[in-house]
């Protein structure tokens, strides 16, 4: 007879639950970028408006944990009906087998509680090796979490990892070619929502949201304060270029970049976006942040000294 190890392996497969097709369930991140959350064998849902841009690398602190699924009489239903499947993946197995690999199952029927199952965060380098760990299923009592059940504080981190906010675009008045002492106006453009957000939702037990706002535009103009003069009265997004206008964000470079490397300034601006959690629960993050840069080539503008007509 086969070993309850083998039984409980055969259970995590047949128990899992695979993410729906044709919705973003569990799917945090944008194909060809780095991968924040992408949830496997998990009922969580994830939703907002902060889903789909570049992850910032944040990690959840267990990749892997159980998760609330079927009371005894579902589960017990689920696990006959894979009766084919299990001597498929079990071709020496004998009816006694299969007995006993229900009897798990029917001996908690008409007791109260839920079967737990195994989930984890694939976009994590160690979800897979950490759910491998776990069993197939575990019986827990009703009102009680395993050891290893999901929690609200994890919930919180999976919101976390799967928050993106969006890389900003640098917008230049002058836009082509700047000149030593002529202001150099900085802004962003396709921002979109300052208010990004994600909802972590493991649906009919908890729910978890983090929002960030983008509140900062920080400014470094690639050089020393000997060659540049950096404004950085900016807001969360810069002020575009009005002619009349007070120059508040961008940079008034004092030197040419001709000395510099590829004949440029690199001009970097961060986006600060603090996180909070929802319901004041005090789950504190620390802001994300998203950088970009743009070459600036500063001139310098030549003046041509004439004689008057009375010079001799």
């Amino acid at each position: 007879m086969r070993s309850l190890l083998s039984f409980v392996l055969a259970a995590s497969l047949m128990t899992a639950q695979a993410p729906e097709p044709g919705g973003p369930r569990g799917e945090g991140f944008q194909d060809g970028r780095t991968s924040g959350v992408v949830l496997r064998n998990s009922k969580i849902v994830l939703s907002g408006n902060g889903l789909g841009a570049k992850s910032d690398g944040y990690r959840v602190q267990r990749p892997c944990w159980y998760e609330p699924g079927d009371n005894a009489d579902q589960m017990l239903e689920r696990q006959e009906d894979v009766r084919t499947y299990w001597f498929h993946t079990n071709p020496t197995g004998t009816e006694e087998d299969f007995d006993a690999f229900l009897k798990q199952y029917k001996d908690k029927v008409g007791e109260d509680g839920r079967w737990w199952t195994p989930a984890y965060n694939a976009g994590d380098p160690d979800g897979l090796s950490c759910w491998s760990g776990l069993q197939g299923a575990v019986w827990v009592p009703a009102g009680q979490t395993p050891p290893g059940g999901i929690t609200l504080a994890e919930l919180y981190q999976l919101a976390r990892a799967a928050l993106t906010v969006p890389e900003p675009t640098i917008e230049l008045s002058p836009d082509v070619k700047s000149y030593v002492n002529l202001p150099t106006w900085v802004w962003l453009s396709g921002v979109g929502d300052t208010t990004r957000s994600v909802t972590a939702e493991l649906p009919g037990v908890m729910s978890a949201t983090v929002t960030a706002t983008l509140t900062t535009l920080t400014i470094k103009s690639g050089t020393t304060a000997e060659r540049a003069e950096v404004k950085q009265d900016c807001g969360p997004t810069g002020h575009p270029y009005v002619k009349g206008g007070t120059f508040r964000c961008g940079v008034r470079y004092l030197r040419a970049s001709i000395d510099r490397g590829r004949n440029a300034y690199v001009l970097t601006v961060t986006t600060e976006w603090p996180v909070t959690a929802d319901g004041g629960v005090g789950f504190a993050f620390q802001p994300v942040q998203a950088t970009a840069v743009r070459d600036i080539t500063v001139g310098e503008v030549q003046s041509t000294v004439r004689k008057s007509t009375g010079d001799k």
